[in-house]
């Protein structure tokens, strides 16, 4: 489950790209979901229901990850766990990394947050970063290993997460 659209293009790159530790086939209805709860998304409870078995192990994305995911009664017989994958603070420190930007960012960090700075300061074949899913799909969508390679290096210097929180180099091969 991604919090958002561009966690969900993220994830949806590095599953067209075989980079996960698991397949689209593993995945509850053969995809990855958008979706903050599990009650307010016909999509997942949909999956859920047709599905048979009672080994569901849901893992969130996100960058937001202090609300807590409620199990509706009817499938907590089905679901088994719930794993975080942060992306604190946002998604864009990913573009922030792939730009060489991050010694930069840090000088700014405290007057901007990294959506804001990536809006004024990455620019991919001309177009000014929007906040768009299709901004992700065109950055990274032909370079997976761009990706990877961001997302690693975004574990590498963010430090630690709560206890928890996993990052979404844990979910990489």
């Amino acid at each position: 489950m991604c919090e958002g659209p561009n966690e969900l293009k993220v994830i949806n790159i590095l599953l067209e790209n075989d980079a996960l530790i698991f397949t689209d086939d593993d995945l509850l209805g053969l995809t990855a979901y958008h979706a903050r709860q599990i009650k307010s998304s016909t999509q997942v409870r949909t999956a859920l229901n047709l599905y048979s078995g009672s080994d569901v192990l849901i893992m969130r994305v996100g960058d937001k990850q202090t609300d807590k995911l409620t199990i509706p009664v009817d499938y907590k017989e089905k679901i088994t766990g719930i794993e975080k994958y942060c992306t604190i603070p946002e998604l864009e420190m990913l573009l922030i990394i792939s730009e060489g930007l991050v010694k930069e960012y840090e000088k700014k960090k405290s007057a901007t947050n990294p959506k804001e700075f990536a809006k004024t300061h990455i620019t991919y074949n001309r177009k000014r970063y929007d906040n768009s899913t299709q901004f992700f799909e065109n950055y990274y969508g032909s370079d997976c290993e761009k990706l990877i390679t961001a997302i690693r290096e975004y574990k590498r210097i963010k430090g630690n997460h709560r206890k928890d929180e996993l990052y979404l180099a844990d979910l990489l091969k």
